[in-house]
């Protein structure tokens, strides 16, 4: 179990403030690659990006279009009228000296994003989501006295979203962080690779024996949902310790070290005044008409919570479900789109969910696949075939899904394939009731059990015959032979 409890009656409080590189062609005000993953550092840059005189920033309108959608995602509606502003800060990776971002009049205001955490379901409120742009990338060389500027991210289009401090333990963090993760993704506004850093998580976290709050760290730039569980754990740890030494709990930046598992002091945390924000005068407000939002709104892709809905009806459990609703996002291969085609037919639909989670997506997490992705559906329809009429066992469907799938091709007939190779049950009475009588009198003591009652002898029998069958035999006719040569009703 993963939850926090409280610890000497402390309270633990968390806020969650999530960076999301919206999936726009370009940067939020300039005409430059928003996809900095394997170019060369600053070569993505133009003169908006490093702020030189005179450079004026056109607002990329893409990137008004998925914010709106994720307000969608968030349970609520895009703010009709928005505008920009200059948030003012001097560090190397920002060449203004200002970000362009959203103060007291974001896109986004409210909404939720709902959880269930060891079996309890909660809406975390949002707070506000806003458009800003990022920031450029301080590198620092091993054994060197001097650090690096990459300006590749500058101006990359962000939705920053801010949850309320309505988390109170790791694993409702973590919940959280991968409920947003899978809500980005299916409204289709980011990527959200965590990899790359297109999802960043900020974490706050205090902690306090009465009903004030308590004074906050922020661990910065979190990458993984591990991560964000760790962190907190981490810190109401260690905060928890400085309170009860008699020490004070600093509000600071934090950031976070995977390999040691703890978080590190960065710098003491600002608070708005000392960004002097005011409006951005090169950017005029937005504002969004009544047809635009309903026409977001009518084009938003089917949500995690209506696919819930959707694999409810097949009987899967929440584990089940989560597995489908991250590997569909994760992979070529359209999990869900495929199952919801067969809800006509619910057990074909049921055998679909149940070999994507137990076959498909290990071997897609292993690496094992060469086939071409839109050719799974129908080789695992025709094996779903083969399986109902009792041509193939289930052991046999699996070894033979991993042949094909390593090859580069379906055959031209699969049951044909599955027979030349030796995967089709035989169901011939005549070949399989010889077989039964050689296991017989090869095991005189486990027929003689069978025989005088001892039903779960007849596992073993069912085995060996289909050894001397070499995986062909029908399990089912074999157990009936059985009976049959036994005398047993």
């Amino acid at each position: 179990m993963h939850i926090l409890k409280k610890e000497n009656n402390y309270t633990i409080t968390v806020g969650i403030e999530c960076h999301i590189q919206l999936k726009t062609k370009t940067k939020l005000f300039a005409a430059v690659s928003n996809d900095a993953r394997n170019a060369e550092p600053n070569t993505l840059i133009s003169h908006i990006c490093l702020g030189m005189p005179g450079a004026l920033p056109v607002l990329n309108e893409e990137a008004i279009h998925l914010a709106a959608k994720a307000a969608f995602a968030l349970g609520t509606v895009p703010q009709k009228n928005s505008k920009f502003d200059r948030k003012h800060y001097f560090y190397p990776d920002l060449p203004k000296g200002y970000q362009i971002t959203q103060f007291d009049q974001p896109i986004i205001l409210g909404g939720h994003v709902k959880i269930a955490s060891n079996g309890v379901a909660k809406n975390i409120n949002i707070t506000r989501a806003h458009l800003e742009e990022d920031a450029g990338k301080s590198t620092h060389p091993a054994g060197q006295d001097y650090s690096l500027v990459d300006l590749n991210r500058a101006g990359t289009p962000l939705l920053e979203i801010v949850s309320e401090p309505e988390i109170h333990s790791s694993a409702e963090a973590k919940a959280y962080a991968k409920e947003l993760y899978l809500l980005m993704r299916y409204a289709d506004v980011s990527d959200a690779n965590l990899f790359y850093g297109n999802m960043r998580f900020d974490v706050n976290v205090s902690v306090s024996k009465t009903n004030k709050l308590g004074i906050r760290s922020e661990t910065k730039n979190l990458n993984s949902f591990k991560s964000v569980e760790k962190a907190v754990d981490y810190e109401a740890k260690r905060q928890i310790d400085l309170l009860e030494k008699g020490d004070k709990v600093l509000q600071e930046t934090r950031g976070w070290d995977d390999a040691k598992q703890k978080t590190f002091s960065q710098r003491s945390k600002e608070d708005s005044h000392d960004y002097r924000y005011f409006p951005d005068p090169d950017i005029p407000p937005v504002e969004l008409s009544d047809k635009y939002i309903k026409n977001i709104q009518k084009d938003l892709p089917t949500m995690p919570e209506e696919w819930r809905k959707i694999l409810n009806s097949l009987e899967l459990n929440d584990s089940q479900i989560d597995t489908l609703l991250i590997s569909e996002v994760d992979s070529d291969i359209k999990y869900l789109k495929n199952i919801n085609k067969h809800l006509n037919d619910k057990p074909m639909a049921k055998f679909l969910a149940d070999w994507y989670i137990n076959i498909t997506i290990p071997q897609v997490n292993d690496n094992n696949f060469v086939l071409e992705n839109s050719l799974h559906h129908s080789l695992e329809l025709e094996i779903y075939r083969l399986i109902k009429s009792n041509k193939l066992s289930s052991t046999n469907a699996k070894a033979l899904y991993t042949e094909i799938t390593r090859g580069t091709k379906l055959p031209a007939s699969i049951e044909d394939y599955a027979r030349t190779k030796g995967y089709i049950q035989v169901s011939d009475e005549k070949v399989i009731s010889e077989i039964v009588k050689n296991v017989l009198a090869q095991n005189p003591k486990a027929a003689t059990d069978v025989a005088g009652g001892e039903i779960k002898a007849i596992g073993y029998l069912v085995g060996q015959i289909m050894a001397q069958s070499k995986g062909q035999a029908d399990p089912a006719l074999a157990q009936k032979l059985i009976k049959k040569q036994l005398h047993i009703e």
